[in-house]
């Protein structure tokens, strides 16, 4: 594959000059000729990046819908690449963005083909995204559900076969198994507590595989965001460890819908603690032959275990969404410390377990690893610091969540460093023209922004319709709407709303409507794209979802999308001194702009927007009015 810079460089121009030539050259002229449609906001878009790209600073890079705004960081970050010799990382709010860039018909295959450009690409997927062979033989073990024969029946043959590894190649991603539900796929991805490093089949692993392939990129490498984090959080233990990091040294890094990218940081650095992993986990080692001692440590940890999550239940109080907050009681702290107590006494006695043989080495292994982490995260839940910690209820089991607070420090310490351009890219970075709601919550200190409108004449292609009614009242107009059949996207600010919206439809109308969680959302869009569904119920896609033409004629936003009333946001609220204008507010007004912003995708699109907003908001009306696209109708 030709890894040569796409323009000549010539002695008297430094590379940058010459990028900024070729970038004109393309976008006047070689694109146009092709069938492009030449679009200044674009082209002025491009040449902003070439600049930070020469200074190294960070580019807070807000173009509205139809500005081209793929094309316009993917040239430069081609270029910048091949001039490095290491890929340029685009980073994305999801698996669906993912998908929505390297499909046959997106802008990575257009500008290939018009530009007669092989170009490199590989993706990177987060590692929950990859079907882990040992959980899956284990969900196997225990269940006759028809899904795993499906899945197993579908493996490659040198998984198990005795064959040269030459012959493998990458398998087992999420999107691979667009039947599966949620909840069964979660039976059988990879998950924290195994350990991969002391598996035995790993060389034929799906996940290992993919990671040798991308590892080996020229141009580019599509990620997610939750993925780019947990890179960045794990890179020096993993180092330290004898491990490659997740992802190879890069020249740049693109976060498209980088608006987003605050949630996935918070979520990489969350720690999770789970009712029933630990006791799966040593219900697995108390094999015969286990010294006395480790067994009764074993013992009285699961107790004690057992109590302090019974304490949890207990003193959790239900939120807008699935985050309970825990009110911390002394007791609920004393089990705390003393299960961090036993855990460490237990990991002493594991080094004799480990002498004698008796426990299976790999068992034994992912034993450790999860009790280091879950002394850790109790720690941080037990210590008086400013840790956010909530409840939430998986799949019938309790887990304690505990993410430390600083997010933005950590930032600004490991990305934010000066030393390689980052570009931030989205039609919603600025609040009513400021970055700074979006600066500050990440820690960026110095950047370069713009803001440039949408090129679409939204006045005549867009309506917009006030609803205003109570939660009853407007359940009932959702009906109405829904029985007009028209491609509709409906827009809810939780799954619990969305549900609860779903379950009071007339049974006529829920035949019509594919929701979210009933299976991958991959493949729930690919048949609403293709209009075998008529209602798409959504409470996660209120942005990146490019849905043209017929696709989607109509937006119903059904809540206004503030931040639940959860101990995350909670957090957030205390350290701000008008917690409603500085969280709430901004937070809303950038994700409702988002949502709009799902209707008009091309200069031939038109449709309308439906947004309900119940009485006690009605005073809100002017400032929403103040950033929506065209006024109400």
């Amino acid at each position: 594959m030709s890894t040569k810079i796409p323009f000549q460089l010539v002695k008297d121009q430094t590379f940058f000059e010459s990028l900024n030539d070729w970038l004109g050259d393309t976008l006047y002229d070689d694109l146009t000729e092709k069938g492009f449609e030449c679009r200044d906001e674009q082209i002025y878009m491009a040449f902003q990046i070439e600049q930070a790209l020469k200074d190294k600073n960070v580019l807070l890079a807000e173009a509205g819908v139809g500005t081209g705004k793929t094309i316009a960081y993917l040239l430069p970050a081609l270029a910048y690449a091949r001039y490095t010799g290491k890929p340029a990382v685009i980073s994305c709010a999801d698996e669906t963005l993912i998908d929505q860039l390297i499909k046959e018909e997106g802008d990575i295959q257009k500008l290939s083909q018009a530009l007669d450009l092989s170009i490199d690409v590989r993706l990177a997927k987060a590692r929950n995204q990859y079907i882990c062979l040992k959980r899956l033989e284990e969900t196997s073990n225990r269940t006759d559900e028809e899904f795993v024969d499906l899945v197993e029946d579908e493996l490659p043959d040198f998984i198990y076969a005795d064959r040269s590894l030459q012959s493998v190649f990458p398998y087992g991603v999420r999107s691979d198994y667009p039947y599966l539900k949620d909840e069964e796929w979660e039976m059988i991805n990879y998950h924290p507590i195994q350990q991969c490093a002391a598996c035995d089949i790993r060389n034929r692993c799906g996940q290992t595989i993919h990671r040798n392939h991308y590892r080996e990129a020229v141009d580019l490498i599509i990620c997610s965001h939750d993925f780019y984090m947990e890179h960045l959080w794990t890179k020096e233990s993993r180092v330290r460890q004898g491990q490659l990091p997740l992802l190879p040294e890069v020249s740049m890094v693109v976060f498209d819908e980088g608006h987003l990218l605050e949630y996935s940081a918070q979520r990489a650095l969350t720690y999770e603690v789970q009712e029933q992993t630990i006791v799966q986990l040593l219900e697995r080692i108390m094999v015969d032959g286990i010294r006395e001692k480790s067994l009764q440590l074993m013992e009285q940890l699961l107790d004690v275990h057992e109590l302090f999550f019974k304490q949890l239940r207990e003193h959790a109080t239900q939120n807008d969404n699935e985050r309970l907050t825990i009110n911390k009681n002394d007791e609920m702290m004393r089990l705390a410390k003393k299960a961090v107590s036993l855990s460490n006494e237990l990991l002493e006695e594991f080094v004799f377990e480990g002498e004698l043989y008796v426990i299976p080495e790999y068992d034994l292994k992912i034993v450790e690893e999860y009790l280091e982490q879950y002394i850790y995260s109790m720690e941080l839940f037990a210590d008086q610091n400013d840790a956010v910690d909530w409840l939430e209820n998986r799949r019938d089991e309790s887990t304690l969540l505990i993410m430390p607070r600083l997010v933005t420090s950590i930032l600004k310490e490991k990305l934010f460093t000066g030393e390689m351009p980052i570009v931030f890219s989205s039609a919603t970075l600025s609040v009513e023209k400021s970055f700074d709601y979006l600066a500050y919550s990440l820690g960026i200190e110095s950047y370069q922004s713009f803001s440039i409108e949408s090129p679409f004449d939204y006045e005549n292609v867009m309506k917009i319709h006030l609803e205003q009614g109570v939660h009853e009242d407007n359940i009932e107009r959702l009906s109405m709407l829904l029985s007009e059949e028209e491609q509709t996207l409906v827009l809810f600010n939780s799954k619990q709303s969305m549900m609860e919206a779903y379950e009071k439809l007339p049974l006529e109308l829920q035949v019509l409507v594919a929701y979210e969680g009933e299976r991958s959302l991959s493949s729930l869009v690919k048949d609403f794209q293709q209009r075998k569904v008529q209602v798409f119920f959504s409470y996660h896609l209120w942005e990146g979802l490019d849905l043209p033409n017929e696709s989607l004629t109509r937006v119903i936003i059904f809540d206004l999308p503030f931040p639940p009333k959860d101990p995350l946001f909670e957090a957030r609220r205390q350290y701000a001194e008008d917690a409603f204008d500085e969280v709430d507010l901004p937070f809303m007004l950038l994700r409702l702009r988002q949502g709009i912003g799902r209707l008009i995708r091309t200069s031939e699109d038109a449709g309308s927007i439906h947004l309900f907003v119940e009485p006690e908001r009605s005073e809100l009306l002017p400032v929403i009015e103040r950033v929506l696209p065209v006024p109400f109708s």
